[in-house]
């Protein structure tokens, strides 16, 4: 069964450029993103590390923690790190999985189970299934998911705005509405009954429907 929301994000051991980790204890009290990259030095995966290293102040301020994956060996993932300086004008300090026995990709369902062989030895077009974002909370649960196809470059900007959203919804029992942005107005979940809402809320809301309830973001 392939992995989906709410599932136990599976655990395991392996090499980074940051040293060796487990990624359960890794993550600890924190929540994370793990992000895959079908191989060192691709030019749209060259632009996302970079980016996520310009951006990853914004995620160490809301406690979390970015891990990215790729198949290549240690020593091909130091010469990435110096191209994507140079190129993108930051260096990653967060750790890049060398996945070179693909065990995490197949734990993540990103491919088969019967790939084997030399990593360096696969083109990235074998590996276009390295492609997806996992957001995962501190109880290690998965809480979301996205597969991007190799030639479109993925908007950390949006797993920024899905983790105000699931950080708030954790927090205060609400959802948040279709472009939602932190600061602005949410609906008061499902799960909240009237009787609760009104002593969480004992102002109100604007109801323009009873399914529908809107209140001032917490």
């Amino acid at each position: 069964m392939a992995l989906t929301i709410g599932d136990t994000a599976p655990d395991f051991e392996a090499e980074t450029s940051a040293g060796k980790i487990s990624f359960h204890d890794w993550i600890g009290d924190s929540w994370a993103v793990l992000f895959s990259h079908p191989r060192d030095f691709t030019p749209v995966c060259t632009t996302e590390l970079g980016y996520m290293a310009l951006i990853n102040g914004e995620f160490e301020k809301r406690g979390v923690k970015p891990i990215a994956i790729s198949v290549d060996p240690l020593d091909n993932h130091e010469k990435w790190f110096d191209d994507i300086e140079e190129t993108q004008g930051a260096r990653p300090t967060f750790p890049l999985i060398s996945d070179t026995d693909f065990n995490v990709a197949k734990l993540y369902g990103m491919l088969p189970a019967d790939v084997e062989g030399d990593p360096t030895e696969r083109t990235p077009a074998q590996n276009a299934t390295l492609r997806n974002v996992f957001v995962i909370g501190p109880d290690k649960k998965i809480k979301l998911l996205l597969v991007y196809p190799m030639t479109t470059g993925r908007n950390f900007d949006e797993v920024l705005r899905v983790v105000d959203s699931l950080q708030l919804t954790a927090k205060h029992a609400v959802a948040t509405p279709a472009q939602w942005k932190q600061g602005e107005d949410v609906i008061i979940a499902g799960s909240v009954n009237n009787e609760a809402a009104k002593e969480k809320y004992p102002d109100g809301w604007k109801e323009p429907k009873p399914y529908i309830r809107i209140v001032p973001a917490p």
